[in-house]
């Protein structure tokens, strides 16, 4: 066994450990073990919504983007900043609301703010099978860094089972909780990383930092440059703008289970003012890219761009160390898509009659999602990669709906969100299958002016919105108490 891959099996056991001491008694309920009583504090929160965030794209994908699309890559910069501006507003909205409503889950908000059963229904669906690929994605991720820091396939298929063994493990014993223990270590470790890797790989490959941009100067000017081609002006303006939708009004069903187990609204607040400083890291992964221009042959995966040149330029316990802090980036995400998706289906899917059912089905749905993830990660890497690309825009749908009914007036009933909702979809997934290009506006906001549209027009056919009755708080309160 090599250094390299010691290093990352001892790193990821670490992890693992660190979920399992997270917990703090028996969970007795699917509400404490997904948002632990609604306790947590602004450090802990803070860790627990950038862990959201910063995952295996922050060390695998913007670095590759970089790579093939230049300064396109910087459209990750913004997008983040501007959704906590919005989120800033909306975040403590959407606790209260929670808290008040005893929310636990994304379908929970849009059953009990419409009273439909059946809306709540369709964004529980949308959630499970937009997210199965984005945790596919993490597993697959994470076989590929140690792959490729080994040089060894076995090595990577060992580190998936391991890791998606541990944080299964971890998550059902611990739920939140042992998640924001793990966080704390995951975002430490991925900040080292990325400054290691930052401080060696351009000083090895070129001389420093300032040489990488000099060099590129003089040999691939445009790749400093937004310019044309597929990655465009107008893409770039648009997967920012969607970006920044998709954050700000939390179309990702993984979202709401830390965001709903913070202290008060104010912890919210306070974090959303200071999260976007973690942006400024976005940053280093795009100058390794660039240096990857410089050294490596253009039909390199692009994906694996940071990591070979990681490989090439530091020695085998510090190829491990970022290899570690890989990992985690994958496993802590991973590790809230779990949840978000197995709460889901025993909370708004499934509904089975008392506590012990309901956790029941909640962790026998965690250990389904990632054991289909492990297996379609090792078997068929890429059999879900159209629907990953509709995991953003895809959800990014339920933007409006979730605007329409945030604030005390109601702007849509459930008829006219549901129907926006889904031809925002079915526009989206057009799109994405038939490789429909208009003029390279992300499909996301195609979709969404389709949405709006119609959700507006049948309002408009329907009349105004009528009050909705409080069935839905007094059952999701009775649902908690049990």
């Amino acid at each position: 066994m090599s250094v390299t891959l010691a290093v990352s099996l001892v790193g990821m056991v670490v992890i693992g450990v660190l979920g399992f001491l997270g917990r703090r008694g028996r969970s007795a309920n699917l509400a404490e073990w997904t948002v632990g009583r609604r306790s947590f504090g602004t450090f802990t929160m803070w860790f627990l919504q950038a862990g959201e965030s910063f995952t295996t794209f922050t060390f695998l994908a913007v670095a590759g983007l970089a790579f093939t699309g230049g300064a396109s890559a910087t459209y990750a910069i913004p997008y983040i900043p501007l959704a906590y501006l919005g989120l800033y507003f909306l975040g403590p909205k959407v606790w209260r609301l929670g808290k008040e409503h005893h929310y636990l889950t994304q379908a929970d908000f849009f059953q009990e703010r419409y009273g439909s059963p059946l809306l709540g229904r369709v964004v529980a669906v949308m959630g499970v099978v937009f997210l199965l690929p984005y945790l596919q994605l993490q597993i697959t991720g994470l076989g590929l860094i140690v792959k490729l820091v080994t040089g060894d396939a076995s090595s990577g298929v060992l580190s998936m089972v391991l890791a998606t063994v541990l944080t299964v493990a971890f998550v059902l014993w611990s739920g939140i909780r042992g998640v924001a223990s793990t966080a704390y270590l995951k975002d430490a470790l991925m900040i080292l990383a990325i400054f290691l890797v930052i401080a060696v790989v351009p000083v090895h490959f070129a001389g420093g930092v300032s040489a990488v941009f000099r060099r590129l100067q003089q040999t691939d000017p445009q790749a400093l440059f937004v310019h044309t081609g597929h990655y465009d002006h107008t893409w770039w303006l648009t997967s920012i703008l969607i970006s920044a939708i998709g954050s700000m009004f939390l179309t990702l069903p993984h979202l709401w289970p830390p965001l709903l187990s913070a202290r008060d609204g104010g912890v919210v607040r306070r974090n959303n003012i200071f999260l976007p400083l973690y942006q400024l890291a976005i940053m280093l992964p795009i100058i390794i890219g660039y240096t990857g221009l410089l050294v490596l042959p253009r039909g390199t995966d692009d994906n694996a761009v940071l990591l070979t040149l990681t490989a090439r330029a530091l020695p085998d316990w510090a190829v491990g160390f970022v290899a570690v802090a890989a990992a985690a980036s994958a496993m802590v995400p991973a590790a809230v898509m779990c949840m978000g998706m197995s709460t889901l289906v025993a909370h708004n899917l499934v509904r089975p009659k008392g506590p012990r059912a309901q956790l029941w089905v909640n962790h026998g749905t965690v250990i389904a999602a990632a054991g289909l993830a492990l297996v379609l990660g090792i078997v068929r890497p890429d059999l879900l990669a159209n629907l990953l690309l509709l995991t953003f825009s895809g959800l990014a749908q339920l933007a409006p709906g979730l605007a329409a009914v945030v604030g005390r007036r109601r702007l849509l009933s459930a008829g006219p969100a549901l129907l926006g909702m889904l031809a925002g979809v079915a526009v989206v997934a057009w799109m994405t299958f038939f490789e429909v290009s208009i003029a390279h506006i992300n499909a996301g906001i195609v979709g969404l002016v389709v949405n709006i549209a119609l959700a507006a027009l049948a309002q408009l056919l329907v009349g105004k919105p009528r009050q909705v009755s409080s069935w839905a708080t007094r059952r999701l309160a009775a649902e908690a108490a049990d």
